[in-house]
């Protein structure tokens, strides 16, 4: 059995959001380790299959890699640094991500590359089973076309 395992997302599904562990951040190194892992991560992204669903100007994927390492930053317990923190973060990252045309092939795509990025960091596996967890039932709620597998849209 993989640890990092993909299950379908269900039209209406009711999505449990389990809350990514604290250990997660401090485990990972705090700040300058869930930038290492935000970045590698997004990396990675811009040589996937949805490479094009971000901005292809370097200094404007700066912005994308930073704003996610913030967001990640305050969701796994570190200081509370997301310039939306004044709002619910899921509730935020499902209405900033319902502009774009997100279907389940893109979600696996992203998911695929998280896994993959995640398996290349040195920490416990229960911690990164724990925020697999969080991130592969996250990915769920930003899923917003149905039936477009054979082709992504343009997001950015």
């Amino acid at each position: 059995m993989k640890m990092f395992e993909i299950s379908d997302t269900v039209p209406n599904e009711k999505v449990h959001l389990p809350k990514p562990p604290t250990k997660f951040f401090e485990a990972i190194g705090g700040m300058e380790g869930m930038k290492k892992f935000m970045y590698d991560f997004y990396d990675r992204i811009y040589e996937s299959d949805i490479a094009h669903f971000f901005p292809q100007e370097e200094e404007e994927f700066e912005k994308v890699k930073k704003k996610n390492t913030l967001f990640f930053t305050q969701l796994c317990g570190g200081p509370a640094v997301y310039e939306e923190s004044s709002q619910n973060l899921h509730d935020y990252m499902v209405s900033f991500h319902s502009d774009f045309s997100i279907d389940e092939r893109a979600r696996i795509e992203w998911l695929s590359v998280m896994a993959e990025t995640l398996e290349d960091l040195d920490l416990d596996p229960e911690l990164k089973k724990a925020f697999w967890d969080y991130v592969e039932a996250l990915s769920k709620l930003m899923v917003n076309v149905a039936g477009k597998e054979d082709k992504f849209v343009q997001a950015y």
